[in-house]
């Protein structure tokens, strides 16, 4: 799509915007309806395409984007009218005789901007979240994504007229097109190094953005967690489509009395969940393209590797990997990972990790094994991160109940549920001031004692 081609869409979008086409709730919980049965038509095709981008299974792509999203779009259908009502709040003794309340208004024409590693999940639940707060969106999937992209788009011109919801596809170029636009909100999931462009983009127009971003995110394992349970949680989580996944472990801390014994848990787990050659398993996915399978490879240091290492360039599949005695010096702990390899590094002092972690940048999920309450009460009251788990991994952004956001340099904003209404939306904070009575003590001048006690006694 040319500029040109972007700049009418929008400036569509914005006429129907004004036009108070979306405002009513009825119209936007119809359209969240006419959304999920269209989903549910298309679930085959969908994990097709999710099968053909990132090699998931049909099971996988259900569990972990099809399904998630037709969890929220059904969230949103029972609960969108109760998050639209205006908000009464108690008004101050001087203003007794007002009506406060805040009023959640949609911020209008959104752009969102999606991900190739979960292509499907992270462009329809934003979406739904847009929908049901009464916006209008311009649809933007990543070109590495594209069988994906195509039953995106399929779905989208389906149920929607582009002037209320539209897909642009393409890459770098409609990406910049986009963000040279004047939208009244971006929301936007990808790399920490493009959120930076977005967010470039968004302040020359003084635009809010949410950015849904990444990082290092740790998993600790002290010498008081379930070993076996553990090893097979984190295994199912770092490696769930190939490690490609914002929230997964990146790297593990474990306690080094039981590092060892943690190993082969593990490497057992491995064995168990992909069989003893992973890459014939056809429920095993692949890196999403050559650039990245490079990437990857380059970070695998052959002397540490306890299982896996071997990779097939030929579809772009590494095995699940396990690295032992890694340091922060290793070539692995410097960047984001995303892919199938798990770092080991071991520590001594539980309170010196926790004093470490500070040091660091903010990751976007960390996760404790333990059944030591005072750790859990370090690591949940001391340390930042956008969220994570306790005796678990990756669990915490399936539900919309919660919101799911980064902070510091893994995000700024969260959604899913009621957060993600709530990230689409203004409150207005409106006064209904009655008539039948005015005040004298405001108005000049300012004379009257008995006044400036009444102030007083109201203010203090």
């Amino acid at each position: 799509m040319t500029n040109q081609e972007i700049t009418d869409l929008l400036k569509k979008q914005r006429a129907y915007y004004r036009s108070g086409a979306t405002i009513p709730v009825k119209f936007r919980v119809e359209q969240l309806k006419k959304l999920y049965i269209t989903v549910r038509k298309y679930q085959t095709e969908i994990n097709d395409a999710l099968k053909s981008d990132l090699g998931k299974s049909h099971y996988e792509g259900f569990m972990c984007e099809s399904g998630l999203v037709l969890t929220e779009i059904s969230y949103m259908i029972k609960h969108t009218k109760k998050f639209a009502r205006r908000k009464t709040v108690v008004t101050p003794l001087p203003q007794f005789h007002s009506h406060s309340y805040k009023q959640p208004m949609p911020y209008g024409n959104t752009l969102i901007m999606s991900p190739w590693n979960y292509p499907f999940l992270l462009t329809l639940d934003p979406l739904a979240d847009a929908i049901a707060a009464g916006n209008t969106a311009i649809v933007k999937p990543s070109a590495y994504s594209p069988a994906t992209s195509k039953i995106v788009e399929k779905i989208i011109t389906e149920c929607f007229a582009p002037e209320y919801v539209a897909v642009v596809t393409g890459g770098r170029a409609e990406n910049t097109a986009l963000l040279d636009q004047k939208f009244d909100f971006v929301f936007f999931t990808g790399s920490q190094a493009v959120g930076k462009e977005v967010l470039r983009h968004t302040a020359e127009h003084l635009t809010p953005a949410v950015l849904e971003l990444g990082g290092k995110s740790p998993c600790i394992v002290d010498s008081s967690a379930n070993i076996k349970l553990a090893a097979k949680r984190i295994v199912f989580g770092k490696y769930l489509n190939c490690g490609q996944t914002c929230v997964a472990p990146d790297y593990i801390l474990c306690d080094r009395s039981i590092k060892d014994e943690f190993v082969m848990a593990v490497v057992a787990e491995i064995k168990k969940q992909y069989g003893e050659n992973p890459l014939e398993n056809k429920d095993y996915g692949k890196i999403v393209n050559e650039k990245h399978f490079a990437r990857l490879c380059g970070l695998i240091d052959g002397t540490k590797v306890v299982i896996g290492g071997n990779t097939n360039p030929n579809t772009c599949q590494i095995a699940p990997t396990v690295m032992d005695n890694v340091t922060f010096d290793d070539a692995v702990m410097g960047e984001e990972i995303f892919g199938p390899i798990m770092p080991i590094i071991t520590f001594d002092d539980f309170d010196a990790v926790v004093d470490d972690l500070k040091t660091k940048d903010e990751p976007l999920a960390l996760y404790l094994f333990t059944s030591n309450k005072k750790h859990i009460k370090r690591v949940t009251t001391e340390l930042s991160y956008g969220g994570g788990c306790i005796n678990d991994v990756v669990i915490h952004l399936a539900t919309s109940e919660m919101g799911f956001g980064g902070v510091g340099k893994s995000g700024m904003g969260a959604y899913h549920g009621k957060d993600g209404f709530d990230a689409f939306s203004h409150y207005k904070s409106i006064v209904d001031k009655k008539t039948w009575l005015d005040l004298p003590m405001r108005y000049q001048p300012y004379k009257s004692k008995l006044y400036e006690k009444l102030l007083h006694m109201f203010l203090k």
